[in-house]
């Protein structure tokens, strides 16, 4: 059984910056396509952000509403995925959550979701 852990959130200003993590159980994180998803209150979970590769590079890719001020890495030593988020604004303030890639396209595992407050 994989567990996903998010951490990290809180109630910031506009314009401040947070950054979370996702801490994942298994051996064979680094092979796995790791995704951000957030879901604000009356709305649908949205895409935010993903990293995948082989385990030795990797390639990520953002949502445009995020894209120039969210960025996504790993540790896999660590096995933790993390989300820089700068620039915050009020419409980034959503539940984010952290997703395992099942290799198909969709998302297996999900962590419990941490939540990002931006006030204006």
């Amino acid at each position: 059984q994989v567990q996903l852990v998010e951490s990290g959130g809180g109630l910031v200003q506009a314009g401040d910056s947070l950054r979370l993590s996702c801490v994942a159980s298994g051996r064979t994180f680094r092979s796995y396509t790791m995704g951000w998803f957030r879901q604000a209150p009356g709305k649908e979970r949205e895409f935010v952000g993903t990293i995948k590769g082989n385990g030795i590079t990797y390639i990520v890719d953002y949502a445009d509403a995020v894209k120039g001020r969210f960025t996504i890495s790993r540790d896999n030593a660590k096995n933790t995925v993390y989300l820089q988020m700068n620039t915050l604004k009020p419409a980034d303030t959503a539940v984010y959550y952290c997703a395992r890639g099942d290799g198909s396209g969709r998302y297996d595992y999900w962590g419990q979701g941490t939540q990002v407050t931006v006030s204006s």
